[in-house]
């Protein structure tokens, strides 16, 4: 699942803090207007089911959040009037713009899981005030562009002005400009909409074997593999909390201060890496009566991560985490591995059980950050992930059975109070129904708590309304006949404006569109925005189209000149064909690796693919295959071990057996094969390779030649490129990149012309790293170093929120030189 916020300035792409691995979304969180249609009530106490942004800068466009398809759409050539008037030419105002786009998305969260999910974008602005501030082009695309508005963004002829459009096949991909922000009644926002259909709502929260404890106080253990995000980790009191785990060295475990969490208390613990550095954070339940209160407001760092490895460099806890589970985990470090990582082993067929699943993390046990060694293992240590939705992080389902909404649409204080758990210090008004009279009075106290009470709004971002969207105009009678009332607004009105309501129902129906849609008169499951947006933005899974948009467009073949080719989807079939079997396990051991072995980031993803799409040859061989200068110890996987040296340290990695004799004998294997590769050009050592290296010539156990063999299968192909990932120090260098992010174009002498790739030296460094290994800063030598490049740059547009390439011509470009999407055919 790719998705990011409306907004993507540049700004948002680096943070000082290491311990926040999101800085685009804490940026965006600023552009929320605290005091204007707040989340979810608004000031007269009706649901707001949205959220107002305004990014300050007018000419920040507003952005697609992820690929989807159109559902309904509106563009208008002027803003409208509410009715207020200048008071110095007596004309209407033009404080209003009702232009809009509605999308729908569908994408995979994880094995099984597809989910559904809209976004709406209210307010857009109008093509007159566009002009003036950003003149579109004359000739715009025909479909959605990061560059451009699309044409039917811009289309107002032939009775479109104003009046409300289905999508039809329409579709955009994430980042495409939708507009820019407008304003209503004066107001310069955008309204800013997530939601799911409950049909949507319950096929994915519900699932049979899947179903998310969203809210649960209680939680149990998940059994199934959903697994995403952040770990938590439910701490019973009375679990030990040691100052350093019995028999193990300070090299893993630096000594702490150790404690204990009352006997009836229930620690909470969030553990997440960024950079490669482990943070924590935690809350407590004190007798476990429900109501949690959170410890540690800022993250607390691992203490490993303050120490100094045997080469004067600082230890980093995830850089070292394949390290750690080798020597702490002999019997099988992979399991090891993900014990670590999950706090459970999510792979299938696990070898450790019992004590030697043993596994020892830092955890803060006090509002001072005190830390102390728990042992996660433990059966009464319940092990969960984001994809769970924890409720102490602030979840919460809002339905029928919960709602503080009554009958005539209208927010309980005292209902609200409950469902965050925060009282309000300043006493209660008197509600409505005691007297009619106090209705500002009411509305005032619960914009106060809603807006100015600490900690209410982090209880009300994790809120999921069930409700009725305010663009239905089906609901309109329920909604706001109380306006109407005597008591009412407009019902205190009767003699001075006794059209007041009819005016304002008018004005409404200018902007409600949902009747139009297949959602009309449906009851819809709201999620605050921005907390979806960053809580999905780490579930990391990629669909099948995901994982087709990361192929480049073209490629280049070694020759003279370069040959220029663009790639062909019937390429990739083992991994992209939609219902073959064999495609969509390959597919989801592909993503088991990225998550596993901490590849989700956008730039570890982009540095991956960037080398995995080149050496499966786009996704389309698995094995090298002879004649090779390595065969039968050649390459295989999604990043081709090749050395028999690597297919050792795989194995017992996982936990198989290899003896000392054929160690030594594989080293040679290795040795050899270098040896030959020295030959004199023409021969390449093909004929040494597989005189020294063949089978025949050596006694390699069977059952090892046959793991050999297998290892081209789905889930040796990718768990071995993952791992090789871990060991090779490939994240490191690709973190590298956010302190050397510009590229250089490169121009190439193709058979079709000049063409370009982008230099740049973070992801060369992972490509070497992936050629020899180990981390290098030579890139050079690396083979088919271009196609690489290219397909870096490629993955960059599909994955990162922000990108910038220069142009031959000097200027600089969001695209790479001959950017295009590989489509279906």
């Amino acid at each position: 699942m790719i998705i990011s916020p409306p907004f993507l300035p540049a700004s948002g792409l680096t943070a000082n803090d290491v311990s926040k691995p999101d800085p685009m979304m804490d940026l965006i969180d600023q552009f929320e207007i605290g005091h204007h249609g707040a989340w979810p009530v608004t000031f007269d106490r009706r649901s707001h089911c949205a959220i107002h942004l305004n990014p300050g800068e007018q000419t920040e466009p507003v952005r697609a959040i992820a690929d989807g398809e159109v559902v309904a759409y509106r563009v208008c050539k002027k803003a409208i009037s509410d009715g207020t008037t200048d008071s110095t030419t007596g004309q209407p105002l033009l404080n209003s713009n009702a232009g809009f786009v509605l999308l729908r998305h569908k994408t995979d969260t994880g094995d099984g899981r597809t989910i559904t999910y809209y976004s709406l974008y209210m307010h857009l602005l109008d093509m007159a005030s566009q002009e003036h501030i950003v003149p579109q082009p004359n000739d715009p695309p025909e479909t959605g562009s990061a560059n451009a508005l699309s044409r039917w963004l811009l289309d107002t002829a032939g009775g479109k002005d104003g009046v409300v459009q289905m999508g039809g096949t329409k579709k955009v991909y994430r980042k495409d400009m939708l507009g820019y922000v407008g304003q209503h009644q004066g107001v310069a926002h955008l309204h800013f909409e997530i939601f799911m259909a409950d049909g949507d709502f319950n096929d994915w929260f519900n699932k049979a074997g899947h179903k998310v404890q969203i809210g649960e106080k209680n939680p149990v253990q998940p059994t199934s593999g959903d697994y995403w995000g952040h770990a938590y980790f439910v701490i019973p009191g009375g679990t030990p909390i040691v100052a350093q785990p019995s028999g193990m060295s300070d090299a893993w475990f630096p000594p702490l201060p150790g404690g204990s969490i009352g006997a009836s208390d229930t620690l909470y613990v969030e553990a997440w890496f960024n950079k490669g550095r482990r943070f924590t954070r935690a809350w407590i339940d004190r007798g476990s009566t429900g109501n949690v209160t959170l410890l540690t407001r800022e993250p607390v760092a691992d203490p490993y991560d303050s120490g100094i490895d045997s080469n004067h460099n600082p230890k980093r806890y995830e850089y070292d985490l394949y390290a750690r589970a080798m020597a702490l985990y002999p019997a099988c470090p992979s399991d090891g591995y993900e014990m670590l990582r999950f706090g459970r082993i999510l792979s299938e067929h696990p070898t450790l059980t019992g004590g030697a699943c043993a596994t020892w993390i830092a955890v803060p046990l006090d509002e001072k950050g005190t830390l102390g060694y728990v042992n996660i293992a433990a059966d009464t240590i319940k092990k969960l992930s984001d994809a769970d939705f924890p409720f102490f992080t602030g979840w919460q389902k809002v339905d029928d059975d919960n709602t503080p909404f009554n009958d005539a649409g209208r927010c309980d204080y005292a209902t609200l109070c409950g469902l965050t758990g925060i009282q309000d210090s300043l006493p209660s008004a008197e509600p409505l129904e005691a007297d009619p009279n106090n209705n500002n009075e009411v509305n005032l106290q619960l914009a106060s708590y809603v807006q100015n009470t600490d900690g209410v709004d982090e209880k009300l971002r994790g809120m999921v309304f069930k409700a009725r969207s305010e663009w239905d105009p089906s609901n309109n009678q329920e909604r706001y006949k109380d306006l109407n009332d005597p008591y009412g607004f407009f019902g205190k009105q009767k003699d001075t404006n006794p059209d007041g309501y009819t005016k304002f129902t008018d004005f409404l129906s200018k902007f409600q569109f949902l009747d139009k849609t297949p959602l009309a008169g449906k009851e819809l499951w709201f999620f605050h925005p921005l907390a979806f947006i960053r809580h999905f933005r780490k579930c990391g899974w990629l669909s099948r189209l995901e994982l087709q948009h990361l192929l480049p467009k073209n490629v280049v073949q070694k020759a003279t000149p370069w040959k220029w080719q663009p790639v062909r989807l019937s390429w990739a079939a083992s991994m992209l064909a939609a219902d073959n079997s064999s495609s969509i396990q390959r597919r989801l051991e592909l993503n088991k690796a990225i998550r596993k072995y901490r590849i989700q980031s956008p730039v570890r993803m982009a540095s991956f693919f960037g080398n995995a799409t080149e050496e499966t040859q786009w996704f389309q061989k698995y094995h090298e295959g002879s004649p090779f200068w390595y065969a039968p110890w050649d390459g295989r996987g999604m990043l081709q071990l090749t050395h028999a040296t690597n297919y050792i340290r795989y194995w017992k990695f996982k936990g198989i057996a290899v003896s000392a004799t054929v160690e030594d004998t594989l080293k040679q294997h290795t040795q050899m094969a270098d040896q030959s590769r020295t030959l004199p050009n023409g021969h390449k050592g093909m004929y040494d390779s597989h005189h020294y290296l063949s089978d025949s010539s050596t006694h390699i156990p069977a059952d090892l030649i046959a793991k050999r063999e297998a290892m081209a299968n789905p889930f040796e192909a990718a768990d071995s490129a993952g791992c090789y990932w871990a060991w090779s120090g490939a994240a490191g260098c690709a973190d590298g990149y956010w302190t050397n992010q510009s590229s250089q174009y490169s121009p190439l002498s193709t058979d079709h012309g000049i063409k370009y790739f982008y230099i740049n030296g973070a992801f060369g460094k992972v490509a070497a790293t992936i050629n020899t290994g180990k981390p290098s800063s030579n890139y050079n030598s690396v083979w088919d170093i271009q196609s690489r490049f290219l397909a870096f740059a490629n993955a960059q547009v599909m994955l990162f929120d922000v990108t910038n390439f220069p142009q031959p011509d000097g200027s600089t470009s969001i695209f790479p030189v001959g950017f295009g999407r590989v489509e279906e055919s």
